[in-house]
């Protein structure tokens, strides 16, 4: 059996001819039960790619991944591990199915990819995650601990002080007999969740390949890094797009996917030639890059109960109910900013956005703005922060106070 390449045919009967016991890591992103045929045009190619998710039962759809999950079992070796990714739509069928093959006691864990994807939910909660279930083969599977930051929320305390746990399985800070407290071991960190924020791939990114339920390379990279090293074998019975073999290409790792679509193995081949990877700035940078809005906007938003936009020059939120049908952005202007400036800005953005109305929340004045308040489109309703008004205030009553005292003189 070949390595470092796709193989076209169903995965059932080209994991019967792998030996037993080969590979490292298995990985499976089957059919979801969505009871869909799963399609999308390539922006790139034009070209459309499908795949039919439909079943006649539950029961059809557990009995075609059992017979394949008993052969990804035989494949793997003692100390290997497999993922199964899913959805709500099957995950706690698959579960069970799992548990009877693998063995309850190699699960390890339930992963959840979450990530941030808007759409026109239907009624009930947006869903917003996928399912990754992690079993092994044995207990003496390989792992590789992870470790990520520490949160915001973390004292120094928990960082630095050696934790025990006391007569009541609670775990409590150490100190010594002079009830001096015990410094720990240094840490690297915080071990890695069963809870992943990775960005699920836009419309746009580099890495589109235009195939149907295409996963992100930074998800299968983590993955990968969890139970294998360099070298190591790993298999996708339902390589699709290619992906789990751009990361282990990536990753040093050799690897053998396997899919029943003559497209999808054109196109993963294609791929793993010129492999592009996008990536994420939001796990380079954090959550806290993509906010540059400061507490002062924020609080002026909340009163307006506006929904706070980042990163745009021109609007900084939107009123939550549209007037006649479109949006009415909202703009503070910043404190480098002349009014001549934010009122240009806020025009552009809105214009753009089509919005009805645009709202210009003044934090400052400067000695143009008495010329612009003339040349103001209607649609422009310009408000003075709390901070400006109570500063007007106070300066009129002293103006106020000087002039009197010039009258009594």
């Amino acid at each position: 059996m070949k390595e470092n390449g796709m193989i076209l045919g169903d995965c059932l009967e080209v994991l019967k001819k792998i030996e037993k016991s080969t590979a490292d890591m298995i990985y499976l992103d089957p059919p979801f039960f969505t009871q869909e045929k799963q399609k999308l045009v390539s922006s790139k190619t034009n070209r459309e790619y499908v795949f039919d998710d439909t079943w006649d039962s539950m029961k059809d759809y557990l009995s075609y991944m059992e017979k394949r999950l008993i052969q990804c079992r035989r494949v793997l070796k003692d100390t290997g591990s497999i993922f199964v990714h899913c959805d709500r739509n099957a995950s706690h069928y698959l579960k069970v199915l799992m548990d009877e093959i693998f063995g309850i006691s190699n699960f390890q864990s339930e992963i959840i990819w979450s990530y941030k994807r808007w759409s026109n939910s239907k009624k009930g909660l947006l869903n917003n995650h996928q399912i990754i279930l992690f079993y092994s083969k044995t207990s003496h599977f390989k792992f590789n601990r992870i470790y990520t930051e520490y949160s915001a929320t973390t004292n120094i305390d928990q960082i630095l002080q050696e934790r025990v746990r006391n007569k009541d399985g609670k775990a409590v800070y150490k100190y010594n007999s002079d009830g001096d407290i015990v410094i720990g071991q240094s840490k690297k960190g915080v071990p890695l969740s069963d809870v992943w924020e990775i960005p699920y791939l836009n419309p746009k990114a580099k890495e589109r390949v235009g195939y149907p339920t295409q996963k992100p390379i930074l998800l299968l990279e983590q993955i990968l890094r969890l139970v294998t090293d360099e070298g190591d074998f790993v298999i996708d019975p339902f390589a699709g797009s290619g992906t789990t073999l751009a990361a282990a290409k990536i990753l040093k790792r050799n690897y053998l996917g396997i899919d029943i679509l003559p497209a999808a193995v054109a196109l993963a081949e294609q791929r793993l030639e010129s492999l592009v990877k996008t990536e994420s700035f939001l796990l380079k940078k954090g959550k806290k890059a993509y906010q540059n809005l400061s507490d002062f906007q924020m609080d002026i938003l909340k009163h307006f109960q506006a929904i706070p936009v980042q990163r745009n020059s021109g609007i900084d939120g939107f009123l939550k109910e549209y007037i006649n049908g479109r949006p009415v952005s909202i703009k503070i202007q910043k404190e480098e900013e002349s009014f001549e400036e934010a009122l240009n800005k806020t025009i552009k953005s809105g214009t753009a956005k089509k919005c009805c109305f645009m709202i210009l929340v003044r934090t400052h004045t400067d000695e143009q703005q008495q010329f612009l308040h003339k040349n103001i489109p209607p649609n422009i309703i310009v408000i003075d922060s709390y901070e400006l008004q109570s500063e007007l205030i106070l300066e009129e009553l002293h103006t106020q106070g000087r002039t009197e005292k010039i009258i009594q003189l």
